[in-house]
């Protein structure tokens, strides 16, 4: 049975183009433009989530980092890792406030993100 990922970006050709790379991978993949998909996560029950930082759903005032924060400190969720995608400068810093397990800069490279799902999908 393959690993499934959730992929968050308000960007529809990131989100489409981080979707065909993880299938390529024979990853299941199930993408959303917001983290409204958050409140269903039970139903998806994803192995590993990637996600922007900037989602321009302003009607749940949320960030990636908030939504990450949010789910780490969950116990009902706090197991799953989570990839911070954004461009902002301190996306470092952007992760680790988020408890985020780690963060990819856009643009990223290809076989960068393969290997960090890779080593974060365990």
């Amino acid at each position: 049975m393959a690993k499934k990922i959730l992929v968050i970006d308000d960007d529809k050709d990131i989100r489409d183009l981080i979707v065909y790379i993880l299938t390529e991978e024979a990853y299941e993949v199930i993408s959303s433009a917001d983290g409204k998909i958050l409140k269903y996560l039970h139903k998806h029950n994803p192995d590993l989530i990637l996600m922007d930082n900037w989602l321009t759903d302003w009607k749940s005032d949320a960030t990636g980092q908030q939504l990450s924060k949010q789910l780490k400190t969950n116990p009902a969720t706090s197991h799953i890792p989570i990839i911070i995608i954004s461009a902002v400068s301190n996306i470092k810093q952007v992760a680790e406030d988020g408890l985020a397990n780690f963060y990819l800069a856009k643009p990223f490279d290809v076989a960068e993100l393969i290997a960090l799902v890779n080593k974060y999908i365990q």
